[in-house]
């Protein structure tokens, strides 16, 4: 297939699904990876579509990449993928754990999932994972930290929280960042991102929760080095560049499995 035909066949799809994976296209076209990574680079450069690490989304009117989808709308995209991500994550932890949970569409995901073990310890700044895990059949501990109340992200921010954040010490910190780039994890809001740096400072071990999305997207703030993460649950297997630089960085790949018995 000449590279104009194929080009139009990735609009053509992106137009149906709104988002596409280099190993599919590689594979439906009978193509190289770094050759459906060419023709996703020219699209990309000529305002086509967006390039995501792994893939392509649609472009979006008014699209800049550098911002987030309101929190409602984040809340419905990739259900599946958040919850499988989600069921993953709460196998990490033993029952008893100390944990800090940012807030996040997959955060929340994970609080559902975290709410059937017993005896689990929780500092967030999103009063609705405070809400699933106090109100739980289980027996948890839940603080939830004030300040000021943020309505579209549904969460705490501010240096009142951050201060409260610093009367607390946990083992783990579970987070869901905006991107994760070959060295460092990423977000689009300056105080979401203050608000995750003190968390990571009052805990040992980082535990990032993303959907597949999120690998290689552009953001503006860095929340931290990746050699700090401890691991990171994902719904798919990242790219060979990305696995990579995940494995020289010492962060763990934990894969969901979207169907666990």
């Amino acid at each position: 297939m000449k590279p104009a035909a194929r080009r139009n066949e990735i609009l053509r799809l992106l137009e149906e699904t709104g988002e596409v994976m280099v190993e599919d296209l590689a594979k439906r076209f009978g193509a190289s990876r770094e050759t459906v990574r060419r023709d996703l680079s020219d699209l990309d450069a000529g305002g086509r579509i967006r390039k995501f690490h792994g893939g392509a989304r649609a472009m979006k009117l008014n699209d800049t990449s550098l911002y987030e989808n309101e929190f409602d709308t984040r809340m419905k995209e990739r259900r599946a993928e958040k919850t499988a991500i989600a069921r993953a994550a709460a196998t990490l932890f033993p029952e008893g754990s100390v944990l800090f949970i940012d807030t996040g569409s997959t955060t929340i995901a994970f609080a559902h999932a975290l709410a059937k073990k017993r005896n689990m310890t929780v500092i967030t700044n999103s009063p609705q994972i405070a809400h699933i895990l106090a109100q739980a059949e289980m027996r948890h501990h839940v603080y939830l930290v004030g300040g000021e109340v943020a309505a579209e992200g549904r969460e705490t921010l501010g240096a009142m929280a951050t201060a409260q954040i610093a009367q607390f010490k946990a083992e783990h910190v579970v987070l869901t960042v905006g991107t994760i780039t070959a060295t460092a994890i990423m977000d689009y809001d300056l105080r979401e991102t203050e608000m995750a740096r003190a968390m990571i400072a009052q805990a040992r071990s980082i535990t990032v929760l993303a959907d597949h999305t999120k690998l290689g997207r552009p953001a503006v703030f860095q929340v931290a080095e990746l050699s700090k993460v401890t691991r990171l649950v994902v719904d798919r297997l990242p790219d060979p560049e990305m696995a990579a630089a995940l494995d020289a960085a010492g962060v763990h790949i934990v894969v969901a499995d979207p169907d666990p018995l």
